[in-house]
């Protein structure tokens, strides 16, 4: 599956969704998905969570392993994806859609700009 051209992605395999408010949906890659196996838990972090870039604010669990999600970005989580706690697999399914994690406000919105694109990441760390 490659990597959708409109969303921004990080060498710790998460995906960034620019909105027009500013505002970024983050999730994890189908690469990063398919490593893991069939999700079974999704740890999310609590609305109104101030993070720094590159911070372990979620866990995504299988039967396989667990694995720390980072935030893209220093800012504030403003919404999480209610589904995921009782059908963590959507991000198995649907992992640029139904799947995705969080919402942050970033403190900089500048901060997507040194993020890898969709054929950089497919061609790196997404290979």
């Amino acid at each position: 599956m490659s990597s959708p051209a409109d969303l921004k992605y990080t060498e710790s395999h998460e995906w960034v969704r620019v909105h027009p408010d500013g505002t970024l949906t983050v999730g994890i890659t189908a690469h990063a998905q398919e490593a893991l196996g069939e999700l079974v838990y999704v740890e999310l972090p609590e609305p109104g969570r101030t993070l720094a870039q590159g911070e372990a604010c979620a866990v995504v669990e299988s039967t396989k392993a667990a694995s720390d999600v980072y935030s893209p970005v220093a800012g504030e989580v403003i919404a999480v994806n209610p589904v995921l706690a009782d059908t963590p697999q959507s991000v198995n399914e649907s992992p640029f859609e139904q799947g995705w994690l969080f919402t942050i406000r970033p403190a900089d919105p500048k901060a997507t700009a040194a993020m890898l694109s969709a054929d950089a990441y497919d061609n790196g760390p997404g290979a």
